[in-house]
């Protein structure tokens, strides 16, 4: 007979942040904001306005050509497409990330108490996502580009990831794919040169995500104290080898070709260019800091951070 593993708060644990919180409290609490701050999206943006002329799809500084050569070389009307590609690779990248996601979460609440907030708010999070997934999808069919899925290799990687992710593997690498993102529509919902329907995505998507990013970095804190060494160890691992991945998956170079450019130049110049060097790791301080305070990047997971390009 299968028996119900219980979670028990254990008093006092501490790590180099200071005193870990209650697992159910912090639950509680997300609950709460989850019931005051959710949203339909379906309900809440107008998706039968006409795409805005002139305006952009994702911010131009965050096209990954943004100031290089080629670049400068573009007109303005292939920058604003380049743009409206890039949105839905992001987009596309978003929405495999997210059902990798919501299985990782299911799997870790498999043995735990149903009754518990901690369980309600795993599922909460998962009624997110299934929200944020169908949201991106809706977005890239109204821009009219096409979807971009990973390479068949990353796909393929990311079954065994869903497989044999340990815990704190799986709270990890949801932190590596919300946090970038986030930091990027964080600079994108307020920007009046952006479409009004891409701001609203991403402006529902933030509200939701802080909840998700909290509830993710508790539970990796809390792994990295309790989980057993060769774990932890492995985590750093997992982990290292999915910040590589995710970077080099994180613009499909299909839209180079779909826009009438060179695909290997385009590459090329995007490897090369500090400012895009500079995005990436700026979007990604914040949790590379996080993951060094709680002793992720140590080791040979540290570099592959570097190889990534997303650590400095």
């Amino acid at each position: 007979m299968t028996t119900v593993t219980e979670d028990v708060s254990l008093e006092g644990l501490r790590d180099a942040l200071g005193l870990l919180k209650d697992r159910e409290q912090v639950a509680v609490r997300l609950l709460e904001s989850s019931a005051k701050h959710s949203f339909d999206p379906d309900k809440e943006l107008d998706w039968d306005a006409p795409v805005e002329e002139g305006k952009w799809f994702w911010p131009p500084e965050l096209v990954s050509l943004y100031d290089t050569p080629m670049w400068k070389r573009m007109s303005e009307e292939q920058r604003l497409d380049l743009a409206r590609h890039e949105a839905a690779s992001l987009a596309s990248l978003g929405i495999w990330f997210e059902i990798i996601l919501m299985q990782l979460l299911v799997r870790h609440i498999y043995d735990k108490s149903v009754t518990s907030a901690h369980v309600r708010y795993a599922l909460t999070e998962i009624a997110d996502e299934c929200r944020h997934s169908m949201m991106f999808a809706r977005m890239i069919q109204k821009g009219g580009a096409p979807t971009y899925p990973v390479t068949r290799l990353n796909h393929n990687l990311a079954r065994v990831l869903k497989t044999v992710s340990t815990t704190p593997g799986s709270f990890a690498c949801t932190l590596l794919g919300e946090e970038i993102l986030d930091w990027m529509q964080r600079l994108t919902f307020p920007d009046e040169r952006v479409q009004t329907l891409v701001r609203g995505v991403t402006r529902i998507h933030v509200v939701e995500e802080a909840r998700h990013v909290r509830y993710a970095r508790e539970e990796l804190r809390r792994q990295m104290v309790t989980a057993p060494a060769w774990e932890r160890q492995l985590t750093r691992l997992s982990c290292g080898e999915a910040a590589r991945v995710f970077s080099i998956a994180f613009v499909n170079p299909e839209v180079y070709t779909n826009v009438g450019l060179d695909r290997r130049e385009a590459v090329a110049q995007v490897k090369a260019s500090g400012h895009r060097r500079e995005v990436m790791q700026t979007g990604a301080k914040r949790l590379t800091d996080f993951l060094d305070d709680i002793g992720v990047m140590r080791g040979v997971g540290r570099r592959l951070w570097r190889s990534s390009g997303l650590l400095a």
